[in-house]
């Protein structure tokens, strides 16, 4: 599925995404804006199917627990399907140096000549592929997805981890 292209069979793919606000809260308007987006991207084109489950379509509710991030995914019905904690420890690096770059990157727009701008950007992907394909490895054997799935799925991660 490493290249598979955003699926159309309303099997494979996920509806509705949910952030759990108890668990995961509100932030500045910032925040919550880059959350929308990022849902918005991921439900525009995905490929996402439970690895040993029935298919979809389906609907994922992200919430946090002891530093964990907790998918439970559903049904159309809202019949759960699979929970299952995602450790974000091992994401912390990745995340950490991707909001500096991103921090650069966005400095670097003001005044910053276009070669300082492009290099920063490749970083900044660079950084993005590297925590898409972790989330990919992460998830293996519970959730198949396509590599543009996880992208958006990684930049979802980040914008919950993200403060304003």
């Amino acid at each position: 599925m490493d290249n598979a292209t955003p699926s159309d069979n309303l099997s494979l793919r996920l509806i509705d995404v949910i952030l759990d606000e108890t668990s995961i809260g509100r932030n500045t308007p910032e925040v919550e804006h880059e959350r929308k987006v990022a849902i918005i991207d991921l439900l525009e084109g995905n490929y996402f199917a439970l690895s040993d489950g029935p298919e979809g379509p389906y609907k994922l509710t992200l919430a946090m627990a002891e530093q964990r991030l907790v998918f439970t995914v559903t049904d159309t019905s809202d019949v759960e399907l699979s929970t299952f904690m995602l450790s974000l420890t091992p994401f912390r690096r990745i995340v950490k140096d991707y909001f500096l770059v991103c921090e650069s990157y966005y400095e670097a727009i003001k005044s910053a000549p276009a070669s300082r701008i492009e290099a920063i950007d490749m970083g900044r992907r660079g950084l993005h592929d590297e925590g898409s394909k972790l989330l990919m490895e992460r998830l293996s054997g519970k959730i198949d997805m396509d590599f543009n799935t996880a992208r958006r799925l990684f930049t979802l991660l980040c914008a919950l981890q993200w403060k304003g």
